[in-house]
């Protein structure tokens, strides 16, 4: 069986990146990345990109008047490389409807929080300005709607005594590390797959325990 071809889309230092370069160097991994493409010509990521003999771009975004003409270009790098799913991370611009709307159902994110609750931006600090005491992150198929998009996996830690914004971002980053490139696993052999507005799963990945962190009993 093929592998399924991805596309990481980054801005900045590419540790969800590196993640998933790691998971696809095992030979079992039913996806390989075939491009990396950044929107910030220095973004360290790309080195990670190079260093794996992944081709990567950069498409800058400050070279094009609007954000449709960035999105254009965007697009005809992707559908060159013909890829099957667009994984955004780090990848700090936002999609037009249109550009989301012709990737509906390929196009992955993820956010470092239990979606629904704290979307956008400055999450851990209003995590723990809210005093909450779970947290977690969540991939989840990108929609018009910011960080609103069908669920594919979440991870959920506790959120310790004495946690600071930068302690609970460090920890939910070591899940988002693990969460991401099991989820692309699962689509990239269609054990889940998009209906509608929300994302349905072979029987054998509900009885695993493999959505849910810590598993169910």
């Amino acid at each position: 069986m093929a592998k399924a071809k991805l596309a990481v889309l980054i801005s900045g230092r590419g540790s969800n990146l590196q993640s998933l370069i790691d998971a696809a160097a095992d030979p079992d991994y039913p996806a390989e990345i075939s491009l990396v493409i950044s929107n910030r010509p220095k973004a360290a990521g790309l080195a990670r990109a190079t260093k794996a003999g992944i081709t990567q771009t950069t498409i800058d975004h400050k070279d094009f008047q609007t954000r449709e003409d960035f999105e254009a270009a965007l697009d005809d790098a992707l559908r060159l490389a013909k890829v099957d799913y667009v994984c955004l991370a780090g990848f700090m611009r936002m999609l037009t409807p249109n550009f989301v709307n012709d990737w509906r159902g390929r196009l992955i994110n993820i956010h470092p929080s239990l979606l629904p609750a704290f979307k956008g931006m400055h999450v851990h600090e209003r995590m723990i300005d809210a005093g909450i005491k779970l947290a977690g992150c969540t991939v989840h198929f990108v929609s018009a709607e910011v960080d609103a998009g069908p669920i594919i996996g979440q991870a959920a830690i506790p959120v310790l005594p004495g946690d600071t914004a930068d302690t609970l971002a460090d920890r939910i980053l070591q899940q988002e590390h693990k969460l991401y490139p099991a989820c692309i696993r699962l689509l990239a052999e269609t054990k889940a797959r998009l209906s509608g507005a929300v994302v349905l799963y072979d029987s054998s990945v509900i009885a695993s325990g493999d959505l849910s962190n810590p598993p169910t009993e």
